[in-house]
């Protein structure tokens, strides 16, 4: 039997149940695709056609003027620096912590385990509250400097007990055979451990990025300074307050202000998507941790 006949044959097996499947698969990725595909070919096409909403699947009187636009902006190029040096640090730091913290929460010896992992949890379903966490942070001295945005959350609890998990799962014989061997705590975990465990590090390393890279909640509580925000606190300025006045334009404010705000949508969400291709072939075997027990 030839290919084409068994995907002829397959066809004709396909029964109700998985054509409504295919319907409803369908029409999800249509929902979810289509709105950033309309925003993206916008951002490429004359402003007027925009305006006009005469930009459906393909752009319109195609242009670069809009990034030209957006790039000349010194805020924009300030904006992006700030998001990046936030994001990097901010995700050096949390996989740190989070690293640091799991392993010894994920050893049998570890002498209160089972306290500290009740306190985990209850830090995870009880929160200090806006206010007081505000106070804490100006206390500190980190208001309006980057550790009020990293420090606060820098630990999330979910993906602590992920990262626990994960390493419950490796092998107690390695560390039995690194510690006759004369290896430490600390060279088990960086020398056994962290070599095995890259699909848990990359998760992580992803979700951490993306929690860094689209926060704007924190920055805008304990930053006032407009020189350290983030491409986030930017976006939400422009789309909100419709406040494109910063760009200096001399055509007609109505006409380019839904382009620009396009434009920088596109700008702020592609940086974030393109690291995933990078770390795809550990992220799926990561995101299963916990998932099946043996």
């Amino acid at each position: 039997m030839t290919i084409s006949s068994k995907k002829i044959s397959r066809i004709k097996k396909m029964t109700l149940f998985d054509i409504v499947n295919y319907i409803i698969l369908f029409l999800v990725v249509y929902i979810t695709f289509y709105p950033f595909w309309k925003i993206f070919v916008s951002s490429l096409s004359d402003p007027n056609a925009v305006l006009l909403n005469k930009v459906k699947w393909i752009p319109v009187g195609f242009t670069l003027g809009n990034y030209k636009v957006v790039f000349s902006n010194n805020n924009v190029l300030l904006s992006y620096w700030n998001t990046i040096l936030y994001t990097t640090t901010g995700t050096a730091i949390s996989l740190i912590l989070t690293i640091t913290t799991a392993y010894p929460l994920s050893r049998k010896y570890f002498l209160g385990r089972n306290i500290y992992m009740k306190l985990v949890i209850f830090a995870m379903l009880f929160s200090g509250g806006l206010i007081p966490t505000f106070l804490v942070v100006k206390s500190l001295g980190f208001y309006n400097k980057i550790w009020s945005i990293i420090i606060p959350g820098a630990i999330n609890i979910g993906n602590l007990i992920v990262t626990r998990t994960f390493f419950m799962g490796l092998p107690d014989s390695l560390e039995e055979s690194a510690t006759i061997d004369g290896a430490n705590d600390i060279q088990v975990l960086f020398r056994i451990y962290l070599p095995l465990s890259m699909p848990i590090i990359a998760t992580m390393t992803l979700f951490y990025a993306v929690g860094h890279w689209n926060n704007y909640f924190g920055p805008l509580i304990y930053l006032n300074d407009k020189r350290k925000y983030p491409l986030q606190i930017f976006l939400r300025n422009i789309l909100i307050s419709s406040d494109i006045s910063q760009y200096q334009m001399q055509d007609d404010i109505a006409v380019i202000s839904t382009s620009i705000k396009y434009t920088v949508i596109i700008v702020t969400t592609v940086p974030i998507l393109l690291v995933y291709p990078f770390i795809q072939k550990y992220f799926v075997k990561g995101v299963m941790v916990g998932a099946i027990k043996g």
